[in-house]
């Protein structure tokens, strides 16, 4: 069965299986950690292997969408089995019991749990009511005209001059027009193009579902013109070098 060690980590051994739907179930170790936000396993107990042996596989608990005991259905022959459900893949394990079983499937639901702040919502920080109480003046920036292209499946904004040119005013000799993506391409704030507009915040948040009334976790990047959201960070990653679109549902 599952135990607490020092660091307040739950820990035990489970039988994963190797690839989905192939039957073939390991003996690994297990470690839930909430402070890192991740479920790690490992060949046997660290403490057991030698220094510096990583963990066999990993899986961030952000990506967990619900934990659930297996049908019969789906692992017939495999008693105590439960599923975890993380973006596109599923994750079969076996426990020893039906105690364990149960354990583990509380604990990992707790740990990836998403919790909606109710009606009203949390109450305000003093910095948030100093700020709303006096708000900073407004830096007036000067109006620019654009023309705007798609150039490769790229949207291409040009800055058009006053006189009548393309190309920026006041801008150094041979400088080039402004290149951005569209509002698809929101790359992270370590990779993102430096002709951009600057990345002001990127993280998790839920978000309630519009036909679908459900909560779901979605990766959110905010810029100066645009807050879009992806299915997970990898997604969104990915955005670097495919053009992706925002998750809709």
């Amino acid at each position: 069965m599952p135990y607490v060690d020092r660091q307040n980590r739950i820990c035990g051994f489970l039988d994963i299986e190797e690839h989905e739907n192939s039957g073939k179930f390991l003996r690994r170790y297990f470690i839930l950690d909430t402070q890192a936000n991740c479920l790690l396993w490992y060949m046997d107990n660290p403490q057991n292997l030698a220094m510096g042996a990583g963990a066999v596989g990993a899986l961030q608990l952000t990506y967990i969408s619900k934990v659930s005991i297996a049908t019969p259905k789906q692992k017939p022959k495999t008693p105590f089995c439960f599923v975890i459900n993380a973006l596109s893949q599923r994750y079969f394990l076996q426990a020893n019991d039906q105690k364990d079983m149960k354990d583990w499937v509380e604990a990992l639901n707790q740990a990836s749990k998403i919790t909606v702040p109710k009606g009203g919502g949390l109450p305000m920080t003093t910095e948030v009511l100093k700020s709303l109480a006096a708000p900073p003046a407004l830096e007036k920036k000067p109006q620019v005209a654009y023309k705007t292209e798609i150039i490769g499946g790229v949207v291409v904004h040009t800055p058009i001059s006053q006189n009548g040119g393309d190309g920026q005013e006041g801008s150094e000799p041979g400088s080039h027009a402004i290149l951005r993506r569209s509002q698809s391409y929101i790359p992270t704030s370590g990779c993102r193009a430096s002709t951009g507009p600057p990345l002001i915040k990127s993280g998790y948040c839920v978000k309630q579902g519009n036909v679908r009334k459900s909560w779901k976790r979605r990766f959110f990047a905010l810029d100066d013109f645009t807050i879009c959201y992806f299915k997970c960070e990898q997604e969104f990653e990915i955005s670097l070098v495919n053009i992706l679109k925002p998750c809709l549902y």
